[in-house]
């Protein structure tokens, strides 16, 4: 009976997750606080999105907070993974970082939004 009723409240409680998860990270796989001596109070988002079928990856950096005064507009990058990968299947990490850096870069360099 014990063992019942902990599976049940495991299984409660993993809902929960899955659902904060799902509403509020959406696609993210990267939470960033502000850069050490920063006048920014925000950090960056990274998400990633691989659709179902597709080649074609789109990778996107953006203000945790887009209504902050200091948060840039979201940058993104979507390639075909067949760019990082040679035929045996190998990833070129190299081309990969170069491009991340690009966006990181981009990013950087949005001019701020106006209000």
């Amino acid at each position: 009976m014990c063992l019942i009723f902990d599976s049940g409240k495991y299984i409660a409680i993993n809902g929960v997750l899955q659902l904060i998860s799902y509403m509020k990270e959406k696609n993210a796989i990267l939470f960033t606080h502000p850069p050490v001596g920063s006048f920014s109070t925000t950090g960056l988002v990274v998400s990633s999105k691989l659709p179902r079928f597709s080649d074609l990856y789109t990778l996107t950096i953006a203000s945790a907070d887009s209504k902050s005064v200091s948060a840039n507009k979201p940058v993104e990058l979507t390639r075909s993974v067949t760019k990082w990968f040679t035929k045996d299947g190998e990833l070129v990490e190299g081309l990969l970082w170069k491009e991340v850096d690009g966006l990181i870069n981009k990013y950087g360099r949005e001019p701020k939004k106006s209000k």
